[in-house]
């Protein structure tokens, strides 16, 4: 979250002596809160709320409440009162940033997402920094189609725009999407090409792939030299020769996928190690 500055409440009380010190204990919450006591600064301002009497005191005052709650750790007192900000319009669009996170920390997870989306209603020119907060939340809570929505309008908003595509991208692995996962780490790859997480999640892909088509190749050849020990064919047939150029075709395939694995991440050590096999199979 974002640092907030807390909103200037000015508070006209009478004479009274109950409203003089309720109005000393939030002059008193107010310095709590700029000295990062959130517990005391509650608890000042709940003590202060709590003998108004008739007193009226703006209703913009819950925010502050709300970010002293929220500070403190106790979420649902944060969001009560966050609520009666958003219902006096006051500071609405933070206030419907902290409840989200607010739930968030509850591990309420839809109920985050459903108060991030009204923050970015509200705050339409912060949305990349909503939605890639959102999408966290939402990956937490394996809502992947959400946190992917979420994702991409971080990335498209250049917010933590690497993080939020390697996100993007394993939130499909998530959903078994392989093909939407390669896609969106080589878009990632060819946007951010210096991002470790995205490289290398990408150089695995390429070797998971390379693998696959290294046994295919091995098996064709297998199955070639099974015939030949048992007298089916021998080496000198076309036949076998034909098996031999496809079993090759699939090692050169294998091949060009490894190296670019290898390009990818040159510490990859699997990619090192299937290299090797289809030169010495070739």
């Amino acid at each position: 979250m974002k640092k907030v500055v807390l909103l200037v409440v000015a508070v006209c009380f009478t004479v009274f002596s109950f409203a003089q010190d309720a109005a000393e204990k939030i002059n008193q919450a107010n310095d709590a809160m700029q000295a990062k006591d959130y517990a005391k600064a509650l608890e000042l301002y709940e003590s202060a709320m709590s003998n108004l009497g008739d007193v009226q005191v703006p209703d913009a005052i819950n925010f502050n409440i709300g970010l002293a709650a929220y500070n403190s750790d106790n979420y649902d007192k944060a969001i009560t009162y966050f609520d009666k900000a958003i219902a006096a319009k006051a500071n609405v669009d933070k206030a419907w940033e902290y409840k989200a996170g607010a739930y968030g920390k509850m591990d309420k997870y839809a109920e985050s997402i459903e108060s991030y989306e009204k923050a970015i209603e509200a705050a339409p020119a912060e949305a990349a920094t909503l939605s890639y907060n959102a999408g966290i939340v939402a990956y937490k809570g394996e809502m992947y189609e959400k946190a992917i929505g979420f994702f991409t309008a971080a990335v498209k908003g250049n917010y933590k725009g690497s993080t939020s595509q390697y996100y993007k991208a394993v939130a499909y692995n998530k959903l078994n999407n392989d093909a939407a996962y390669k896609a969106t780490l080589e878009e990632g790859v060819q946007k951010f090409a210096t991002d470790k997480k995205l490289t290398k999640a990408l150089a695995n892909v390429y070797v998971s792939e390379g693998n696959d088509l290294y046994k295919k190749g091995a098996e064709i050849l297998s199955a070639a030299n099974t015939k030949v020990n048992d007298g089916g064919m021998s080496t000198a047939d076309e036949a076998y020769t034909a098996e031999v150029a496809k079993a090759k075709k699939e090692f050169a395939a294998a091949l060009e996928v490894l190296e670019k694995a290898a390009g990818l991440d040159a510490t990859n050590a699997n990619a090192k190690k299937l290299i090797e096999a289809c030169k010495a199979a070739m």
